[in-house]
């Protein structure tokens, strides 16, 4: 039972990791269907890795990477997919896969994948809900985006890893790498040490930002204190791997004959360097982490409580007064609504406001409301486009009780009469006639009525396209004559 139990949360852990991904295979499977461009050129999934990528280098403890910033810095990789395209193009395809990998347009701006776990009841379907990128407001009212943990487990392959043995493992690996001579293998390590670094300050900035909120929705008797001990020590070990390592790079870069074995250890000293960067902002995060404990304890202890409990008018009214009966539910409906409905003016006013009252002079008033403006009138809009010469016209050409006729014939009889609009009325009431509503004109006791058929012939017009109706005109039997005829049968 225990092996099972290890087996099903191993399990679950992929399929959480396989579901973080499945964003980004979304954008593969829509970019054929964007109607501003051939996007099929573009690797769309490459694309949000890079930005994902790019946030995450850009993050601080406290701010993050801006829109404009991150496009920048896509541009170039964008335009090496599809160099024919041109500029704007690349920008536009930049700013659909930052609004996608965001979740612009949903209500949470969040992902939900469902899946499956077997639990005490047998199999059961759960719902995963994740971002991968945030938006968040600067105190100078700017907006900057963070990468959350579930897109830097993206990145390094995992998913709700240990922070802090992760990062001594990609440490440990990367002085390895590096003591064997494998730099390209060392970046990579690198680069998921400096995404675990980043994901070690999200959690104590998460740990402080509840803080400020509620000093008590955090253990700050053992839980942050351990963390803090630790995270200290953790700091500290790596100053000594990190500086050793930076050494030995440098004097690789410094000594090395080949231009590639130089490149790439001259990358190696930036991204070590940033990470000792970030090292030093986290422990002057961490130094002053006690002092802001301490503040917002302070704040919110002496702030005082509010008069006032808040109700929930959901849980606590709504929900309870549908269960009642009618007749029970009735008095309380009404006391919310006369508490609700706004302040209302007494039916008996006091003493004092009925002495003023009585003393106001009336207000004089006329007996006229004076002169009566006279109103400009407009003619009123012609809604009917042809006139009713060309009607006329129109029933006469259309009326063809005996032998059906062209289109194309009605319209060049309709042309040579040289009135305007009698082709176009020609062609509309043809038109109309394919499919007539002759039960309509039946009860309204027409004669006859207009039947056009589509024998396969293309119309050959100078002004119209289309099909070659052959048109007729039909009899129609009225309402009374059809019931006269059946009472007679």
């Amino acid at each position: 039972m225990g092996a099972a139990g290890l087996a099903d949360e191993g399990l679950t852990r992929r399929l959480k990791a396989l579901a973080c991904t499945a964003p980004l295979h979304d954008l593969d499977a829509r970019k054929a269907k964007l109607d501003w461009a051939d996007a099929t050129v573009y690797q769309m999934a490459e694309i949000a890795l890079h930005t994902i990528d790019q946030v995450t280098i850009a993050m601080d403890f406290d701010t993050g990477a801006g829109h404009d910033q991150v496009i920048d810095r896509l541009l170039p990789f964008i335009a090496q997919q599809a160099r024919s395209r041109t500029p704007d193009e690349h920008v536009r395809v930049a700013k659909w896969v930052l609004d996608n990998l965001i979740n612009v347009g949903t209500t949470d701006r969040g992902f939900r994948r469902v899946y499956g776990s077997m639990g005490p009841g047998g199999y059961q379907r759960r719902q995963f809900d994740f971002k991968l990128l945030v938006e968040l407001a600067a105190p100078d009212g700017e907006v900057y985006l963070r990468a959350t943990d579930e897109a830097i487990n993206v990145l390094v392959g995992a998913l709700d890893t240990d922070v802090e043995s992760a990062q001594i493992a990609a440490e440990v690996k990367l002085e390895n790498l590096i003591n064997r001579g494998r730099l390209a293998d060392a970046k990579l390590a690198a680069e998921q040490a400096r995404y675990r670094t980043v994901q070690y300050g999200e959690t104590l900035r998460a740990k402080l930002d509840a803080t400020r909120r509620d000093v008590r929705a955090v253990d700050w008797e053992r839980e942050v204190p351990d963390l803090i001990d630790s995270a200290l020590g953790h700091i500290e070990s790596r100053f000594r791997s990190e500086n050793a390592i930076l050494k030995n790079i440098t004097t690789a870069r410094d000594e090395s004959e080949d231009v590639d074995h130089k490149r790439r250890a001259a990358e190696l000293v930036d991204i070590v360097a940033d990470c000792i960067r970030r090292h030093t902002r986290l422990q002057s995060r961490l130094a002053d982490a006690g002092a802001v404990f301490r503040a917002e304890q302070d704040r919110q202890q002496f702030s005082g409580p509010p008069q006032r409990a808040t109700i929930d008018l959901f849980g606590q009214l709504l929900v309870p007064t549908l269960g009642l009966p009618l007749a029970d539910a009735v008095a309380p409906a009404e006391h919310f609504f006369h508490a609700v409905a706004g302040i209302a003016p007494p039916v008996v006013p006091s003493l004092s406001s009925l002495v003023s009252m009585l003393l106001r002079p009336v207000p004089e008033r006329d007996q006229l409301v004076g002169e009566v403006p006279e109103p400009e009138l407009m003619p009123a809009d012609v809604t009917d486009r042809f006139g009713d010469d060309v009607w006329r016209l129109a029933d006469d050409l259309l009326d063809l009780p005996e032998v059906p006729r062209r289109l194309s014939g009605l319209l060049e009889d309709a042309r040579r009469t040289k009135q305007p609009g009698l082709p176009a009325l020609v062609a509309l009431r043809a038109l109309h006639a394919y499919s007539p509503e002759v039960g309509a004109a039946r009860r309204q006791g027409e004669r006859q009525v207009l039947l056009a058929v589509d024998d396969g012939t293309l119309l050959d017009d100078p002004g119209f396209g289309g099909a070659d109706l052959l048109l007729s005109t039909a009899g129609v039997e009225r309402a009374d004559e059809t019931d006269e005829t059946e009472e007679v049968a």
